[in-house]
């Protein structure tokens, strides 16, 4: 029997001493109800429900007295202990069904810890949106990190995915770029050159809008020439960036294919009543707060272009759900573009999701492309790497190991917690060898693999001949895969798998400490050798969903 038929068992057992217990009564009103999880205390079993507690209310007796008589009557089959704790039944499995999952991780291999909760459904997610003419900063490392590993996770999940890309090609921000482009400017300082340019100088300021039409009508030569050398260079820059981080994107869109789109669908709305006419005789939305969807110069803006993307998005995929992650600090921008959307194309507005990330800050403070105080992702990488070597000292790695070490350590402090947090990067902590950080667990990966080669040259197999009496708490930790991913996709939050890898890694170096592994005398070893293979199966698996990079020696 699987983990998953194993706790759905343990459901029906429940269920079934409850309406044995209170058949008359209230049993049969919690079949289907029962909440069977794993405890947060790993003293307090390996399963556990709370059922008694809320049937102790409805019964008006002791919780204590109700999960006793629960517990006396259920089948223990797969228990070797059942135990009442403060009105809580805990359940500790036996040893045979910890062994039996060892070996289907070894038979399912990159397979493990799959499952078929979206199978056949379709997502598109829509994650990282650099903007053609500026840099490609540490800010843009949050959105990218989120949406690759919610990818990941939703393909573990048998999703069918596409992974897309929004940028902004077209707009004033392009337009002041360009601006300082023709003054001489370099494009990767240009758009802040061409903001403070636009912020002091009403002269300069109405050069940069009348660049910004000629952009939108492609109506003059010069600047066509200056835009589309910026755009192609620009987004070839992207591309050795993704390429770096891992991210392989299966289409892009732009703002200058959903301009006029948008637009349109503006207009419809505007006969419909849904939009209004405002100031100048823009276009505005009065929802949460009233936006702008067409300038007073009738172009269309950030919002009618939105607008106009999920429609493009279902005609190139079409898809069930459409998820698209930003920073938090367009939550409130995305409650109103969502809302009109509802109201021009209700089926897609109820496929469409917003995911607000947290912000990532450094020590200095928060950065921004308009002034230019901003630290270019390369350079951001340098420097983990440079504490890494710090660390480590000479231990002859490669330069592309240590650019995913540094990566690692990167992906992994955005992951370790709650989407909507903001971090603080701690450099220290990030590249720590100790645990709680991306290179630890690559560690602990590295170190399973350097176990299993030893064996392999000892000549001692996996096997399941003989097994120890008692299961190790690493067993138990490994149990738990398949439910970390399942649960992780429930609550879009990979913070939650990484935890779990955390947990693992620190349960295996533990394991290795106080356990010698390769040992021709010990009849146990290749049963440990087992163990250490299916640790780096969990281990590859999990570092995968969190896109984070496995190396076999460090």
């Amino acid at each position: 029997m699987t983990r998953k038929e194993i706790k759905k068992e343990i459901k029906k057992i429940i269920e079934t001493a409850i309406i044995t217990a209170y058949h008359k009564t209230h049993g049969r009103e919690f079949y289907g109800m029962v909440v069977v999880e794993k405890p947060k205390e790993k003293l307090h079993g390996d399963y556990s429900t709370n059922v008694a507690l809320v049937l102790a209310k409805s019964l008006k007796k002791n919780p204590v007295e109700v999960a006793q008589k629960i517990k006396d009557i259920i089948d223990k089959k797969y228990f070797k202990k059942v135990e009442v704790v403060g009105g809580f039944i805990n359940f500790f499995l036996k040893d045979e069904i910890f062994g039996e999952n060892v070996k289907q991780i070894l038979k399912e291999k990159d397979n493990f810890g799959k499952n078929n909760s979206l199978k056949s459904k379709k997502v598109i997610i829509e994650y990282t949106d650099p903007n053609p003419f500026k840099k490609f900063h540490i800010g843009h490392l949050m959105p990218n990190t989120i949406g690759e590993s919610l990818a990941r996770v939703f393909e573990f999940q048998g999703a069918s995915i596409k992974r897309v890309n929004y940028q902004g090609d077209v707009g004033v921000h392009v337009a002041k770029a360009v601006w300082a482009i023709k003054q001489g400017i370099d494009l990767q300082e240009a758009y802040a050159y061409g903001h403070k340019a636009y912020e002091e100088n009403e002269i300069q300021k109405q050069e940069i809008l009348d660049i910004n039409k000629k952009i939108y009508e492609r109506s003059d030569k010069e600047i066509n020439k200056l835009y589309d050398q910026g755009r192609k260079q620009s987004l070839a820059y992207f591309e050795t960036v993704y390429e770096k981080l891992g991210t392989k994107f299966d289409h892009y869109f732009f703002e200058s294919e959903v301009a006029d789109i948008g637009k349109k669908i503006v207009l419809e709305g505007l006969k419909k009543g849904i939009f209004e006419k405002g100031e100048k005789d823009a276009v505005i939305f009065k929802g949460e707060h009233t936006r702008v969807f067409i300038s007073s110069e009738g172009l269309a803006t950030y919002e009618a272009k939105d607008l106009a993307l999920p429609g493009l998005k279902y005609k190139y995929f079409k898809y069930d759900m459409s998820v698209i992650v930003t920073a938090n600090e367009q939550n409130a921008y995305f409650n109103v573009m969502l809302d009109a959307l509802s109201k021009m194309s209700p089926d897609l507005a109820k496929k469409t999701g917003h995911i607000g990330h947290g912000l990532l800050r450094l020590p200095s403070g928060k950065m921004s492309s308009r002034t230019g105080t901003i630290v270019p992702v390369e350079d951001f990488i340098k420097q983990v790497e440079k504490h890494i070597k710090e660390k480590i000292g000479e231990r002859n790695l490669a330069d592309e190991d240590m650019e995913k070490i540094a990566i690692g350590a990167i992906r992994y402090s955005i992951l370790k917690q709650s989407i909507g947090s903001d971090i603080i990067y701690d450099a220290n902590k990030s590249v720590s060898f100790e645990g709680d950080s991306g290179p630890y667990l690559q560690y602990s990966y590295a170190r399973a693999i350097s176990i299993l080669k030893r064996a392999a040259t000892e000549r001692i197999k996996p096997s399941f001949k003989n097994v120890p009496r008692e299961v190790s708490q690493l067993e138990k930790d490994m149990y738990y895969f398949p439910e970390i991913v399942e649960k992780s996709g429930k609550e879009l939050e990979p913070h939650v798998v990484s935890l779990y890898l955390t947990e693992l890694a620190r349960e295996f170096n533990n394991y290795y400490a106080n356990s010698k592994i390769v040992d021709k005398e010990d009849e146990l070893s290749p049963y440990k050798v087992a163990l250490t293979k299916a640790f780096s199966i969990i281990m590859k698996n999990g570092l995968w969903l969190l896109g984070i990079n496995t190396l076999e020696r460090m």
